[in-house]
């Protein structure tokens, strides 16, 4: 394979999903358990009553089946998806909109729809960072050859990586970019300041049917998935990353399997570039191996920002707004990457290690996460609209109180799981109207 071909195939990709300042959007990604209300374990794949029959129940609303074979394992809508993760964790896709209000009002019509389906089957939706009650030896991996060749493959890797697929759920957000200079100041920004945005948002407080005593498991987790295609890109912070970089980081590393539209065929340790053919490639086949790499802040259409645990209604969009007013802000986005100018990678792995053991009170070189935590909040208020403010308002309202979504369990914690999980169940916090949602009760 011609290397240098291969790279600036990629690259182009990168160049040839840049968008008009105008025409930016947001995408959110919210991962759910559907647990047993009385038990807490989680509702698998192939149990009776399962998540399968909720998907099929969801069918009536309009939204049509995404089949492997003959298993149902996800819907469509209108440009919204429900996909299963290996553990059958519950994903909702909603498609790319300009404001916050949208997305909003996306999420609330999908719990309109899911949740009357769960309260009849004694079900509920949950948002946390890690399984509550199910050990990952009990959860069988879901029928989709995709993960089968994953588990695979993470047999001999880091040793949390089957918790990985089927222990975790996080809230993801995608962002758009105008060019490479703001590609590479908004991957930069979103790498550099991880471990802050980790903290701000561990909210994984049970752990394989007890408890984790330090904080930030999500960031402990990833850090011991697989160290090719975890953690933050080597290179991000380089003042030579730009999309070849990136082309580069992914080249250089095993797709594990590669599926082009034709055929899914498991390729274990080869590397991309053995792989990947500059003159024949299919647009299906670059996307797959793009999403193959699970780095904290990621390319494929847009900069994708990983690394937030589940958090309930309204702190999801709470993050919505704390990155929208940061990124699509050009001021505050400037500032920021001044900011992280000289952050390097060594900084960064060093405050992933220090949130794990200090949580708020660990250092991102010499300032406490909780310092840099308040500063982002206050900058993304001013890039916000009158009208988005309030979305941000939970968020600066649990860390004014020096608290996280972890914390707000472990205060309730004593008095028993289901006290101390009641605010993550979507069923208990959202009452459910045909016509639109209403606040929190």
């Amino acid at each position: 394979m011609d290397y240098e071909r291969q790279v600036k195939a990629i690259a182009k990709y990168f160049e040839d999903n840049e968008k008009e300042i105008k025409d930016f959007k947001m995408g959110l990604e919210i991962e759910h358990f559907i647990i047993d209300k009385d038990s807490f374990r989680t509702i698998s794949y192939y149990e009776e009553k399962g998540t399968v029959d909720t998907l099929e129940q969801m069918l009536q609303y309009g939204w049509e089946g995404i089949y492997e074979g003959d298993n149902i394992l996800g819907l469509k809508k209108n440009g919204t998806t429900i996909t299963l993760e290996p553990g059958s964790q519950f994903e909702l896709s909603i498609r790319p909109e300009k404001h916050i209000f949208d997305l909003e009002r996306d999420y609330f019509n999908f719990l309109n729809e899911v949740l009357p389906i769960l309260d009849r089957k004694n079900q509920a939706l949950i948002t946390t960072g890690y399984q509550p009650e199910s050990s990952i030896s009990d959860i069988k991996i879901i029928p989709k050859k995709r993960y089968s060749y994953m588990y695979e493959y993470f047999k001999d890797k880091g040793t949390h990586a089957h918790n990985m697929m089927k222990g975790t759920a996080s809230l993801q957000l995608s962002v758009d970019y105008n060019s490479e200079k703001d590609f590479v100041k908004k991957f930069r920004v979103a790498s550099a300041i991880s471990p802050v945005i980790y903290q701000m948002f561990d909210n994984a407080y049970y752990f394989e049917g007890g408890v984790w005593d330090k904080s930030s498991l999500r960031s402990y987790i990833w850090e011991n998935c697989d160290k090719d295609r975890c953690g933050i890109v080597d290179v991000a912070l380089d003042k030579s990353f730009g999309y070849e970089k990136y082309a580069e980081y992914i080249l250089n590393r095993p797709p594990i399997f590669i599926d082009n539209g034709k055929e899914v065929y498991f390729t274990k340790d080869k590397l991309t570039k053995d792989i990947f053919d500059p003159d024949k490639y299919s647009t299906q086949e670059l996307e797959h191996i793009l999403t193959m790499f699970f780095p904290d802040v990621r390319a494929k259409k847009y900069i994708e920002i990983r690394m937030m645990d589940g958090v309930p209604y309204p702190l999801n969009f709470s993050a919505v707004a704390l990155w929208k007013g940061i990124i699509y802000d050009e001021e505050n986005l400037n500032k920021i990457y001044e900011y992280v100018d000289d952050i390097s990678i060594d900084d960064v792995n060093k405050a992933k290690k220090d949130i794990v053991e200090k949580g708020l009170y660990g250092k991102l070189r010499d300032e406490t996460v909780y310092e840099i935590g308040k500063r982002l909040i206050e900058l993304s208020k001013s890039g916000l609209r009158e009208n988005e403010l309030k979305y941000i308002l939970p968020l600066e309202e649990m860390f004014n109180e020096k608290m996280t979504p972890r914390g707000k369990t472990e205060k309730r914690a004593y008095l028993g799981k289901k006290k101390a999980l009641d605010w993550c169940i979507l069923n208990n916090l959202i009452e459910v109207k045909d016509n639109g949602h209403e606040e929190i009760n």
